[in-house]
């Protein structure tokens, strides 16, 4: 039984609602996140990236950052740009891409869910970035970015969302720079909700396996400086969003690799035709599993595979036969978590992101990949397998700052 609640923590005043939300910490590095705050006081990522308003030389990850992370979070609560709601409540947040529409749940899950194995994962987490939100989620006492989970999808939920969005009027409706319909519904009895999720086996986190594990991690920490621990406190739960898995929509996690590896041109393409079918002249997007596209030289390759049938689901995915048949044995990308010779492009900046890498000599060669499916996600984390690195590009984004879980 999977267990959601509804809060009552900190949201943005509605005039203030676009300047406060803000893309997650992790999609930005320092200087993009400066950028995207300069002029918006009230914008969140002077929470999430707080190094933003600190002097360069300053370590990012110094207890100074921190510090200022809990300042500026006080600060927005003083001057109104976050007021504290009214009551426990949950939220529907729908997002509008284009024609891609997708509604989720945002309220809180449960920990021991997560160290259940009710709410699955699918990665493994750098202990440097869960390090890092561990201490901010512990200094400020909140989760200021929901995690993206998902669901396999249920006609009753459906339906209740469709009520709501239909029949009531949203709290907060806004179109964010980078074009997304941004649009939440406050939902002051939620109980429907909360019961309806209880016939819910299990859900899975789609985007956010830091902030899941640093959250986690907080909550039991403070579990084991409590004596008086009674289970029934705020630090137990984390923010989420639920999204049913019908609506997601996943793009490809591209590889552009640096140097060919002491091959020529001509070597490389014999090397990789011995373990694919090679088809020259192709178009840039693969059109289905199995297919795999590359740019040398200024021109796309078309590289097919067939996994066996009885493979476990990792050896099924495209960005795993790319790896174990040519970035490791032919290009020497041994680690892709921590080699310096391989970048991964997101699938939003499309094919044109690749070929503009390597025709300006920043890349050597790329690969173009069918998008991961959210059937593939979900049965690799049922079969409780660890997806390699950047398996998976969502979009859109979550907006951090809309709802804030404290504790």
């Amino acid at each position: 039984m999977l267990r959601i609640k509804d809060f009552q923590g900190l949201r943005p005043t509605p005039a203030l609602a676009a300047e406060v939300a803000c893309v997650p910490y992790d999609v930005v590095d320092a200087g993009e996140a400066a950028m995207q705050a300069l002029g918006k006081p009230h914008s969140l990522l002077h929470v999430d990236r707080a190094e933003i308003d600190l002097p360069e030389e300053v370590d990012p990850y110094s207890d100074q950052v921190y510090a200022k992370a809990w300042e500026n979070l006080a600060a927005l609560q003083r001057n109104g740009a976050l007021i504290r709601e009214t009551g426990p409540c949950i939220y529907l947040y729908r997002q509008r891409m284009g024609s891609h529409v997708q509604t989720g749940i945002a309220a809180v899950c449960h920990i021991d869910d997560y160290e259940n194995g009710l709410i699955k994962k699918h990665e493994k987490t750098r202990p440097d970035k869960e390090e890092d939100r561990t201490r901010l989620i512990g200094t400020l006492s909140a989760n200021t970015g929901p995690v993206f989970l998902t669901y396999r999808d249920r006609k009753d939920v459906d339906q209740l969302v469709m009520q709501v969005t239909t029949n009531d009027q949203p709290l907060y409706d806004f179109e964010a720079p980078d074009g997304v319909q941004h649009t939440v519904w406050r939902i002051a009895a939620p109980e429907i909700f909360v019961n309806a999720f209880h016939e819910v086996p299990a859900s899975y986190v789609a985007d956010g396996h830091h902030r899941t594990a640093s959250a986690v991690r907080v909550g039991l920490e403070r579990r084991a400086k409590n004596p008086n621990h009674t289970g029934d406190e705020d630090y137990n739960w984390f923010l989420a969003v639920l999204f049913p898995a019908s609506q997601l929509k996943i793009l490809p996690y591209n590889r552009v690799v640096k140097d060919l590896n002491g091959h020529s041109q001509d070597a490389l393409l014999k090397a990789v035709g011995s373990v694919f079918r090679v088809q020259p002249n192709s178009t840039p997007t693969p059109t289905r599993p199995g297919e795999i596209r590359m740019y040398l030289d200024g021109s796309w390759y078309g590289l097919e595979w067939q996994p066996s049938a009885t493979a476990d689901p990792i050896s099924q995915l495209d960005v795993t036969g790319l790896q174990e048949r040519l970035l490791a044995p032919i290009l020497g990308i041994d680690d892709p978590r921590t080699s310096k010779r391989v970048d991964f492009v997101g699938g939003i900046r499309g094919t044109d992101e690749l070929t503009k890498l390597v025709d300006s000599g920043r890349g050597a060669v790329a690969f173009s990949l069918y998008p991961t499916t959210v059937e593939q996600l979900m049965a690799i984390a049922d079969a409780d397998q660890i997806m390699p690195p950047k398996s998976t590009w969502f979009e859109p984004k979550l907006r951090s700052g809309l709802f804030i879980h404290t504790f």
